[in-house]
């Protein structure tokens, strides 16, 4: 969803109000529209979430998400499958797939990578065919999950030497 023309659209108004001031005024209002496009864009961005999550909680039938591909947010609906019907991957970009255990609740988090680390997992998530997002996900359920076999000494496996009397 291209949000420059919301962005514009609230510049222009901004300007035109300040029309009626001094140069000084108008020049102020301009500076201050100029300032203002990355805070209405995550506003305008957080509201859409605000609102892909209402619309998931009341629809039963899967999940409404926004996602931010460069500056602009895109809606992806991800529809419930169809009990023993194996559904064909929607077009476009990967989806994200909740883990087995997942009760459908979606928690949103603030997570900072370094850039280098960013690109990596990324990387591998395009390699996966995954978004990053479900990429993240399954790497911390994996991290989560209990291991399947015993832990090994970082020695290596247990020797006894010497010699014993009977």
């Amino acid at each position: 969803m291209d949000l420059t023309d919301y962005v514009d659209a609230l510049r222009s108004s901004l300007t035109t109000a300040a029309a009626a001031g001094t140069e000084q005024t108008q020049e102020t209002a301009r500076l201050l529209a100029e300032a203002l496009e990355p805070a209405v864009r995550l506003t305008v961005t957080e509201a859409l979430s605000a609102m892909a999550a209402e619309v998931t909680a009341a629809w039963d039938g899967g999940l409404v998400d926004i996602r931010v591909r460069g500056r602009d947010p895109e809606v992806v609906v991800v529809h419930a499958p169809d009990p023993g019907h194996d559904p064909e991957p929607a077009p476009g970009p990967p989806r994200d797939e909740p883990e087995a255990d997942d009760d459908g609740a979606v928690a949103r988090i603030s997570l900072r990578l370094p850039e280098a680390l960013k690109s990596r997992a990324e990387t591998a998530a395009a390699a996966a065919g995954l978004s990053l997002n479900a990429w993240l996900v399954r790497a911390v359920a994996d991290g989560l999950r209990e291991p399947t076999d015993p832990p090994r000494s970082a020695r290596g496996p247990r020797r006894y030497s010497g010699f014993a009397r009977s």
